[in-house]
């Protein structure tokens, strides 16, 4: 066999088999991959249930975009159907082009790595411009909404056995009924971590508006200089 079944070449050069679509387009596409016509409050629902998790929980506005795109690609069809006393509604289902490229997507585009915006902790970095029982709120607070996550994820998990071939979106829910118990414990270490910090704060130097005053100015350059040393080393 030569090249890949699943690229093409253009001067020497593997040329993938997907276009060029931002991941959500991907995503959208890949919950009709499940082999059923679906609305896009379907697909909001669908995102809401799984994906939502661990990746993206889009508006419905954002899924009809998506759809729009994907279609004018022929990546997906769509069709309207009617039931009795009920106004039509269009449902989209992906076409063989629009399966054969999320393959492609799912087999062979690069996987970005994750990329973490924490808002507890972007206020933990800036815990000199609070104070430790304030912190400790946050913190107690962002406890309670991650095991109200985690037992959603628990309770979809347990009802996503109905059909095997749910068994991967299964798998990808009990990782982040994981996740979200790490979470947990990552956040109840912080109590006695702010403590720490709160006493090792009190040697700053502070001005009268609250600003600090660095012992030794621009000694972050020499710690990022050390630290990128020791990682190109």
């Amino acid at each position: 066999m030569g090249e890949s079944d699943d690229h093409d070449t253009r001067d020497g050069d593997a040329v993938p088999s997907y276009p060029p679509l931002p991941v959500t387009s991907w995503a959208v596409l890949g919950m009709l991959a499940f082999g059923e016509e679906l609305s896009g409050n379907d697909l909001k629902k669908w995102a809401d249930w799984s994906i939502g998790f661990f990746y993206w929980s889009p508006s419905v506005s954002q899924v009809y975009g998506e759809l729009k795109k994907l279609e004018s690609m022929g990546l997906v069809a769509s069709r309207t159907i009617s039931e009795t006393g009920v106004r039509g509604r269009r449902v989209y289902a992906a076409t063989s082009e629009g399966m054969d490229a999320v393959r492609a997507w799912v087999r062979d585009a690069p996987v970005e790595i994750p990329v973490l915006k924490h808002g507890v902790m972007l206020r933990i970095w800036l815990g000199h411009l609070s104070d430790p029982e304030h912190l400790k709120s946050l913190v107690r607070a962002h406890i309670e909404n991650m095991e109200q996550l985690r037992a959603r994820a628990a309770l979809h998990a347990d009802h996503s056995t109905r059909e095997p071939g749910w068994a991967f979106p299964r798998m990808s829910l009990r990782w982040a009924l994981r996740y979200f118990e790490a979470e947990i414990e990552l956040s109840r270490a912080l109590f006695d971590e702010i403590d720490e910090a709160a006493e090792q704060f009190a040697a700053a130097r502070v001005d009268g508006t609250g600003l600090l005053a660095p012992q030794v100015p621009g000694s972050w350059r020499t710690v990022e200089d050390v630290v990128s040393g020791l990682t190109r080393g």
